[in-house]
């Protein structure tokens, strides 16, 4: 279940979800760096640094039986929802955030270069007519008129 590839450093970078590891590709053969807790989905890099996405599984039982189940038993670990920070040089896990309640799920994750104070905001709140504002439509371009011989141009 390859999830997420991004080429980075030269090399092809995927999150094998259905076993939790994540490495790169290399003549066609995945090499694993890391083992994740969790779902994988969703990588992006900064520097040296991959931040990878995982998830717990979800309670419909859709990923039941994945070699996961296996690798996080052989692992005595329970699978998670949160973020780790992966150094790429080394495969060793140099920071996580862990995410708990009612997210079980995350989809992708981003770095957001140069910014300090992310904000996220709903949208059902009022501050989303504040912060988001979307340009009226563009009127669809003009249509060449075009002149037939027989419907009024010249003979």
């Amino acid at each position: 279940m390859p999830h997420s590839p991004r080429m980075h450093g030269g090399k092809l970078w995927l999150l094998n979800s259905g076993t939790g590891d994540f490495g790169w590709v290399e003549n066609g053969q995945f090499n694993p760096l890391t083992f994740c807790p969790g779902y994988a989905r969703g990588l992006t890099f900064a520097g040296p640094y991959a931040v990878i996405g995982i998830s717990r599984a979800r309670e419909n039982r859709t990923f039941a039986g994945l070699a996961l189940d296996d690798a996080l038993r052989a692992h005595d670990a329970d699978a998670r929802t949160g973020l780790l920070v992966i150094d790429t040089r080394t495969g060793a896990i140099v920071e996580w955030v862990r995410i708990e309640g009612v997210i079980d799920e995350l989809f992708d994750v981003a770095f957001l270069a140069g910014i300090r104070n992310a904000k996220v905001i709903g949208i059902k709140g009022k501050e989303i007519n504040r912060l988001i504002s979307i340009a009226p439509p563009a009127p669809p371009p003009a249509l060449p008129i075009l002149k037939s011989p027989k419907f009024g141009g010249k003979r």
